[in-house]
């Protein structure tokens, strides 16, 4: 037997040959359903973001998986497939949480995460006999999980090596579909098996991918206090309330974090309230930012705007702020009501969404407003993004930001944050207006 792995591209840009280098990492799920494969079935992967897919490769199953931004490319991929009497299954969040839709384009899915499941899709895809839904009572323990990282074998991903801790996120925010997915539960990996798997890697640097690095405190100390002996740099996610643990901080620089994506979303209370972020209202941002900066971490800002009590003059402010604080980079985004959250299911019942399938309209553009926002037109809030990106990562803007305790750290500090940030400015202009799919036929 013979499966065929599948990470489908968000779509392209007609007279844009690379994909957005930036997101051009590895895909980690694939390693993970590699890993989950027994070694007597033959694999291949294609990378629909590096390279063409072989629709013609000889194979018994496709296994594709999903994101909403990618849902429509995986459904022009999987029709090509299908077209040939090949079995496909799609998992993924946006399957998960879209079972229905997925349903029409697949012959099965899988809902939630594939461990524990894995073995039972591939037995019954041998027998000819798939089911149309997969889906586990609970979710699965972590333990023993290693990815299988030579299925990217002749790829070539940005160095960036990555690394799973734990999945989950505890908290409700209503743009969010984590939460959905994983039924504001958090599940870890023993931390032995995580000092396994990256002293089997050889990455210069790494990123754990875990929702929220500090979702567990006292168990993220002990991790930390294991990457120690590592001396290995590291970036990931998490929550502003990490800012109140002086030990944590402490530990977090030992370990050899160089980083953190901390979700500040907004600076207006009341908007935090309205996105249920109630562990941002409960801090002092100003002295938290200190916190973390003081501690040598630098901070990976998100922003998110669209929301009623935000103006025109809110993205400004917002900007002025991210100047103050020198932040390593920001970003400028608007609320994408991803089917599945909270806000989804809120902006429908108001009537408020333009294209309740919006991630299946190929004329739907990355960056463009799906919903129409109370002070803005869509068009308007979506080049305000534009705009402010551009602003942020203008010279300017990088030159102000370099001289800073976090971002001029060591000798090396300014280097890394030239390069991503030089980056980051490269792909601005890249991923506004991206195509959603292909434009093939569904």
């Amino acid at each position: 037997m013979k499966i065929t792995f599948i990470m489908p591209s968000i779509g392209k840009k007609a007279d844009v040959k690379k994909y957005i280098k930036t997101w051009q990492m590895e895909p980690l799920s694939i390693a993970v359903l590699a890993a989950l494969t027994p070694d007597h079935i033959e694999r291949k992967f294609f990378d629909d973001r590096l390279e063409k897919i072989d629709y013609q490769t000889e194979t018994d199953l496709v296994a594709i998986t999903v994101e909403t931004y990618t849902a429509r490319r995986a459904y022009e991929i999987s029709k090509k497939f299908r077209d040939r009497g090949i079995q496909v299954i799609m998992g993924g969040f946006h399957p998960s949480l879209n079972p229905d839709e997925a349903q029409q384009y697949a012959d099965s899915i899988l809902i939630g995460e594939a461990e524990g499941l894995w073995q039972e899709v591939i037995q019954d895809a041998s027998d000819s006999s798939l089911k149309k839904i997969y889906q586990a009572e609970k979710r699965p323990i972590l333990d023993n999980l290693f990815p299988d990282r030579s299925i990217y074998a002749a790829k070539k991903y940005l160095d960036i090596g990555l690394v799973e801790t734990g999945r989950g996120c505890r908290f409700q925010c209503d743009f969010c579909t984590i939460c959905e997915f994983f039924q504001q539960s958090y599940t870890p990996r023993p931390i032995p098996d995580i000092i396994k798997e990256i002293r089997g890697l050889n990455s210069r640097f790494y990123f754990f991918v875990d929702d929220n690095i500090v979702a567990d405190i006292s168990r993220t100390k002990e991790l930390l206090a294991a990457l120690i002996p590592l001396k290995i740099r590291w970036f990931s996610q998490g929550s502003i309330n990490m800012a109140k643990d002086p030990e944590l901080l402490s530990l977090l620089k030992a370990s050899g974090c160089e980083g953190v994506l901390i979700g500040f979303e907004s600076l207006n209370k009341q908007t935090l309230a309205n996105m249920n972020k109630a562990v941002n209202i409960k801090a002092d941002l100003d002295d938290s930012i200190k916190r973390i900066h003081d501690a040598g971490i630098r901070i990976y800002a998100t922003f998110i705007f669209g929301y009623p009590n935000d103006t025109f003059e809110t993205f400004e402010e917002t900007y002025r702020y991210a100047l103050k604080h020198k932040f390593f980079i920001t970003a400028f985004n608007h609320v994408v009501p991803f089917p599945g959250s909270m806000l989804y299911r809120k902006l429908k019942a108001y009537g408020s969404l333009l294209n309740e399938k919006y991630w299946l309209d190929h004329s739907y553009c990355f960056g463009d407003v799906a919903y129409t926002p109370h002070s803005f037109t869509p068009s308007e809030l979506s080049q305000l993004c534009y705009r402010y990106r551009k602003k942020f990562f203008s010279l300017p803007s990088i030159l102000t930001r370099l001289f800073s305790k976090a971002n001029f750290s060591s000798f090396k500090a300014p280097f890394l944050y030239l390069l991503v940030n030089l980056l980051s400015r490269a792909d601005v202009g890249k991923r506004q207006g991206l195509p959603i799919g292909m434009g093939e036929k569904i």
